[in-house]
């Protein structure tokens, strides 16, 4: 038998639908491995350092089945998703993940849920390591964790027995492939079919809304990120630009990708390719009219962006978000 640990994070920082989408996911896993006439295969257990963790002001609350410190090994820590304020999410659980360092060196492995990386990642766990989170939170995860090597469109990473998954109830997905990796994919298949998750997911690519990284100080990428912005439409020279701003071309790269993370070229994709999105959401133009909208004149070439930055080709995001269609 299989123990499984999941985390209740001392206070309101974490997010009390991932504990529960969790814990009864995982259950229905063992109820069915039971009905099939093969025991229990998993012991889950609710976990903490308080007694009872409180939600949405005393709406809801958590009693955890026990303490992490009665706990002298697990072979799976699940971590929850937290809320906005990850800074003190970490510094309010500091015996936790001091607990988590030592039992993922005895053995055990961890699954972190959307922002639960930024707890792991506070531990140096991730350090060297994949890993994923909500996109949203891409640019701060970086900003704080460089050492980590985030892939924001990775719907599920896994490496070294240290599991995570990208944003808010895509949590839903790690959990199918967690049961399938504790119990076997008959399993796996009857809990998607019973929580009605769809299977075999790798991205969140599609779901991501670029708004352009600008938690940095360089006012002359600020500036350079403004006028990119201001003419998608255009073909832009990356030398006229850096001109513009008197800096060679070789360090206006340089700063550029220090301070975003993306290439100037990568960072204009994006651009493009968000401005194509939003046509495509709320208009009926055709995917030529928008390629021509956003500065491209290469139907291929679009595509082959569009699916390399969303997962998807243009039509078939056209099909699957335009609002004119509903």
């Amino acid at each position: 038998m299989k123990h499984i640990t999941i985390l209740v994070p001392s206070g309101e920082a974490n997010n009390l639908s991932s504990i529960v989408g969790a814990y009864k996911i995982l259950l229905r896993a063992n109820a069915y491995c039971q009905q099939k006439g093969r025991g229990e295969l998993l012991r889950i257990q609710l976990a903490g350092i308080s007694k009872t963790v409180e939600y949405y002001e005393g709406l809801f609350a958590v009693k955890p089945h026990i303490h992490i410190s009665a706990i002298s090994s697990t072979d799976l820590i699940i971590i929850p998703s937290l809320n906005h304020n990850y800074q003190q999410a970490v510094a309010q659980n500091k015996v936790m993940m001091d607990w988590i360092e030592r039992q993922y060196k005895q053995g055990a492995e961890i699954a972190s849920i959307c922002t639960g990386a930024f707890l792991l990642a506070s531990s140096g766990l991730l350090n060297g390591k994949s890993c994923s989170t909500h996109w949203a939170a891409a640019e701060n995860f970086r900003s704080l964790f460089p050492e980590v090597n985030l892939q924001a469109d990775k719907l599920i990473t896994d490496e070294n027995g240290i599991y995570t998954n990208g944003g808010a109830y895509s949590f839903l997905n790690l959990m199918i492939y967690l049961v399938e990796k504790y119990c076997d994919r008959e399993t796996a298949i009857y809990c998607s079919k019973v929580f009605q998750i769809e299977m075999d997911r790798n991205s969140q690519s599609d779901f991501a809304i670029f708004t352009g990284q600008k938690l940095h100080s360089d006012e002359v990428v600020k500036k350079a990120q403004a006028h990119i912005e201001a003419e998608l439409h255009q073909k832009i020279s990356f030398e006229e630009l850096s001109s513009r701003f008197s800096v060679s071309r070789r360090n206006f790269d340089r700063r550029f990708i220090k301070a975003t993370g993306n290439t100037p070229g990568e960072y204009t994709q994006r651009v493009k390719i968000e401005a194509a999105k939003r046509a495509f959401e709320s208009s009926q133009k055709t995917v030529n009219e928008v390629m021509y909208e956003v500065g491209y004149s290469d139907l291929k070439a679009f595509r082959e962006v569009f699916r390399k930055i969303t997962g998807i080709s243009p039509m078939e995001y056209q099909n699957k978000y335009n609002s004119t269609k509903l």
